[in-house]
Formats: C-alpha cells, structure tokens, sequence
C-alpha cells in the first residue's frame, strides 16, 4: 500500500496551528516571568515548524501545487494572504535561528531586540498558514 502525500496537506495544517499555540503560550510564559517554560514552549514551537518544513517539502516534492478554485473576490482575498504569508514565510527560518540562539546563548538584550520582529511574523505565518491551507482544501466557493 502506498503512502498518500495529499494528507501531509492536513499533517502541515495542523504542524502550523501547533506553532501558533506555542508561540502564543510561550508569549504569555515569558510575559508572567515564567521562563523555563517560555524556553520549553518556544523550543517546541520551533520544532514543530521544522517539521512543518521538512513536510511541506515532501508534500509538494510528491504532490506539486494545488490550484486556488475560488473566483472573484475570495480569489484576491487568498492571494492577498498567500503573498504576505509566502514573503515573510522566507524570513522566518533565518529569524527563528537567530532568536532562538540568542535567547539559548543568554544574550537576553538582544534575544527580545530580535523577538519583538520575530514572534510577530512567526505567528502570522502560522496563522496564515491554516487560513490558506482551510480556503485551498476546505472552504467551498461559489
């Protein structure tokens, strides 16, 4: 029985969601002084945006791009979303490392310089990420 790619569509849905919620948990541990768990959290959100990584490269290696059906104006809605998440999608990787390792490293000045940009791109990616994957293999148009 072969594998079917087209469900690591739903496994990068989910890996992206994931990295919402522990950014959005990590946030708030780091907010309550809570830093133990904020290293935790943000380490597992890192993680799993790794995952997500290397996923999405075999899904797409496998399956290729699936096309948007919607029409209209949902149609500029999803490209509107989808360059915006593509564009900071790219930095995130090289954002990530650099915070995570100054963080890691104890250079905590530096580490919260870098996360005030980070966290903020890093979850709008994440979010973006669910909200394309729901209007391309979800939502039903027209």
């Amino acid at each position: 029985m072969a594998f079917d790619y087209s469900q690591l569509a739903t496994v990068n849905a989910v890996l992206n969601g994931l990295s919402g919620v522990l950014l959005t948990a990590g946030f708030v541990a780091v907010r309550k002084r809570h830093f133990n768990l904020h290293e935790a959290l943000m380490k597992s959100a890192f993680g799993c945006s790794v995952l997500f990584l290397v996923s999405y490269l075999v899904y797409h290696a496998q399956v290729g791009s699936v096309p948007f059906q919607g029409e209209g104006a949902v149609r500029r809605v999803y490209f509107t979303i989808l360059i915006s998440h593509t564009l900071l999608a790219a930095a995130v990787p090289v954002l990530a490392v650099i915070t995570l390792h100054r963080g890691l490293k104890r250079r905590f000045e530096r580490h919260k310089a870098i996360a005030r940009w980070t966290l903020p791109i890093w979850l709008y990616v994440s979010v973006t990420g669910v909200v394309i994957y729901w209007m391309l293999y979800r939502a039903r148009f027209g």
